[in-house]
């Protein structure tokens, strides 16, 4: 098939990979347009654009596709079968929609109608979700309401950073995304219902769960919160959550929620600390203990928090036993306080 990709960040370059892999003609790749970052501020291409140069393919970065008449032309003008869009980071109108004879094919990070929009990864770890998973999805004008044509779930492990479950989901996306391609040329081009009806899509059931934009207070972490939501953001908005020591910010970067119910799903040297410390009876933040091989056990409202890695400001990521000496923490210094 002749194929339009569509993605931007690094979770998208699988998909591109595994395309041009299956022998598929990619005829072209929209991306987002180059990005100043780091101290120097230089322009950046986006991993996709970076990986579309490597394999020799041509690129297009609009700034607003809905209003660039001249890069849908040129679009339009590459007649591909079909486009697929991971993680492009804009809103395709309808005219670009309806271009591909084949349709738009989009793959989601979650398990739709299950949070739709944006950052569905991080929300899934933040809502504490069980499960999640990708599909594989007909586009349509709507903000991810389009009927699924592929879907794979997977458990989500409780010390499973976003970036780890991502990685995950990232090679799930491509490993579908490959699998739809043969059924979405064998129901052939037509009309929209007739070909969607051909492939026995699953339309999405009522009650989706929108995926708002993060804020940056999002990102601060409330001691007075039960363990397992702090531990649920830690691993959510991982390397960003952050607590203040001694009027310097900390990114907490790994933790544990000590709590006896989640055992089992806890490190060896985790599941040792459950029950040695009271629940409550300190305030919120409140660091119990420093362990020389592990990291500090803090305070929250019910059971208390490991912290195994952090990264003060400043300094590099670090775990025990450089952290501790970093901190210079004792039993009864408390985390948060400016």
């Amino acid at each position: 098939m002749k194929i339009l990709f569509w993605g931007t960040p690094v979770y998208a370059v699988p998909t591109l990979n595994a395309l041009h892999d299956a022998g598929h003609t990619i005829v072209g790749v929209v991306t987002q347009p180059d990005r100043r970052r780091g101290r120097g501020k230089q322009l950046v291409p986006s991993p996709v654009k970076a990986r579309a140069e490597e394999l020799g393919l041509p690129v297009f970065t609009p700034e607003r596709i809905r209003r660039d008449d001249d890069c849908k032309a040129k679009l339009a003008a590459l007649d591909a079968d079909a486009s697929v869009v991971v993680a492009f980071g804009q809103i395709l109108p309808k005219d670009v929609l309806e271009q591909p004879p084949l349709g738009c094919w989009n793959g989601h990070g979650s398990l739709l109608p299950r949070w739709r929009g944006a950052g569905p990864i991080q929300w899934a770890l933040l809502e504490g979700d069980q499960e999640t998973g990708v599909g594989i999805m007909a586009m349509e004008e709507g903000l991810d309401t389009g009927p699924v044509l592929l879907e794979q779930r997977t458990p989500i492990q409780l010390l499973e950073p976003s970036i780890a479950l991502a990685e995950r989901l990232s090679a799930l996306t491509a490993e579908l995304m490959v699998q739809a391609m043969p059924l979405i040329e064998a129901a052939g081009p037509g009309p929209e219902d007739e070909r969607l009806a051909r492939l026995n899509v699953r339309v999405q059931a009522e009650g989706s769960t929108y995926a708002r934009m993060l804020e940056k207070q999002d990102f601060q972490l409330d001691w007075s919160a039960p363990a397992l939501s702090i531990h649920r953001k830690v691993m959510g908005l991982h390397p960003g959550a952050f607590t203040q020591w001694q009027g310097k910010r900390l990114k907490v970067l790994r933790t544990e929620p000590l709590i006896e119910r989640l055992q089992d799903q806890l490190s060896p040297e985790g599941r040792n600390l459950v029950g040695q410390w009271p629940t409550g009876g300190h305030p919120p933040g409140t660091i119990l203990a420093v362990i020389e091989d592990l990291g500090l056990v803090v305070s929250s409202s019910g059971c208390p928090l490991l912290i195994r890695e952090a990264q003060l400001e400043g300094k590099a990521r670090s775990t025990a036993p450089v952290l501790l000496q970093q901190l210079n923490a004792t039993p009864g210094d408390r985390l948060g306080e400016g």
